[in-house]
């Protein structure tokens, strides 16, 4: 069986509502099995790590720069790529579903390449450019249909 992960984009600076559905978001991975994986930083990325790190999981961040030091303090494995925004790749490559919340044109990049590459993408009030897009409205909703395209595709 293969371990499952899942990406988690947005923005790095977010609202604290957005904040909260984030870590829940990541805590409902962690307690599915699920790994989370993100670029790492701040706002949607450490919220959603910090959920998923509290209930007991395992967070990649893909980071932009040249140091392990960037990583938000709830990431398990940092990935130091010093690639800045061309690592959006490497997250989506990484991930075999992504969930976006909010986010803005690094968002938006990363949807386009997840679609591209034909990995499935689940918004949570996000972009909607293509109708391809699986919107959802809770945090349990979003990772539930994740495991569900997840599995579809296998």
């Amino acid at each position: 069986m293969s371990v499952l992960q899942i990406g988690v984009i947005g923005a790095g600076q977010c609202s604290h509502e957005t904040a909260l559905v984030a870590e829940a978001v990541g805590k409902e991975i962690a307690r599915k099995g699920a790994i989370l994986v993100c670029g790492g930083l701040g706002g949607v990325m450490e919220a959603s790590a910090r959920g998923a790190q509290r209930a007991g999981g395992m967070t990649i961040g893909i980071l932009p720069g040249i140091s392990s030091e960037d990583a938000n303090p709830f990431i398990t494995i940092p990935i130091v790529t010093g690639l800045s925004h061309a690592r959006n790749v490497l997250v989506v490559r990484s991930s075999q579903a992504l969930i976006a919340l909010e986010g803005g044109y690094g968002t938006l990049s990363e949807v386009a390449i997840a679609l591209t590459l034909g990995k499935p993408v689940i918004g949570l009030d996000t972009w909607d450019v293509s109708g391809e897009i699986i919107a959802v409205e809770t945090p349990e909703d979003a990772v539930k249909k994740a495991l569900y395209a997840i599995d579809k595709a296998r």
